[in-house]
């Protein structure tokens, strides 16, 4: 004889509707306070039913109520050390030493800012973000194909999440606050290391340019 699910165990009709509601956008990217108050409150209220829903799915829930973002990661596998991996449903990325190195600059950027009891919002201009990058670059590179690498880098950064473009000013971005639960103290830490590693790649290039 089959067995049957026990109907009590099955949420009710609107649960379901209200979990998948929020269940679907935290699974195509990171959930703002500020762009959706309404679906943020709805995330709040079902906290735990989404925490349980994604725990099959092998995901977590990371929600920040302080600086009013969420976004799902992959849970750490419980057989690691035995050298079996589960399916990862949130791909990892290997992050490039242009973008890291922007990245590191943001974030220490932001904490500056929020050290200095500003704006919580950090905006910056193109030219900004190239005055930041300049003084890691050899002397007397050439200006138009830094900006290019600058845009071409900001590009990846906003599709990673980290900055957004203001809306009718193509050249100014936003810094959004999620940077700084992927950049954290230990990643800044590392900041003086990964520059030299940045410098070494930058005299490569130089080198096999000129030869």
């Amino acid at each position: 004889m089959m067995n049957q699910t026990d109907p009590r165990d099955t949420p009710p009709v609107s649960l379901r509707h209200e979990l998948s509601h929020v269940v679907v956008p935290l699974l195509k990217g990171v959930l703002y306070q500020e762009e959706n108050p309404a679906l943020w409150q709805t995330l709040l209220n079902l906290q735990a039913d989404v925490r349980d829903y994604m725990a099959v799915l092998g995901l977590e829930l990371m929600l920040d109520e302080a600086e009013g973002y969420a976004y799902m990661r992959s849970r750490p596998a419980d057989n690691e050390d035995d050298g079996k991996t589960s399916p990862r449903l949130v791909a990892r990325r290997q992050l490039s030493y242009p973008v890291s190195l922007l990245l590191a600059l943001l974030r220490k950027k932001l904490a500056e800012s929020d050290a200095g009891g500003g704006d919580t919002r950090l905006i910056l201009s193109r030219d900004d973000v190239v005055e930041l990058i300049r003084i890691f670059l050899p002397a007397g590179s050439n200006d138009a194909r830094l900006i290019d690498q600058v845009d071409a880098t900001l590009n990846k950064i906003a599709d990673l999440g980290f900055i957004r473009r203001l809306r009718g000013e193509k050249h100014m971005i936003e810094v959004r606050r999620i940077i700084k639960a992927f950049v954290d103290a230990q990643w800044l830490a590392d900041f003086d290391h990964r520059l030299d590693d940045y410098r070494k790649l930058i005299g490569q290039q130089k080198e096999e340019q000129d030869d």
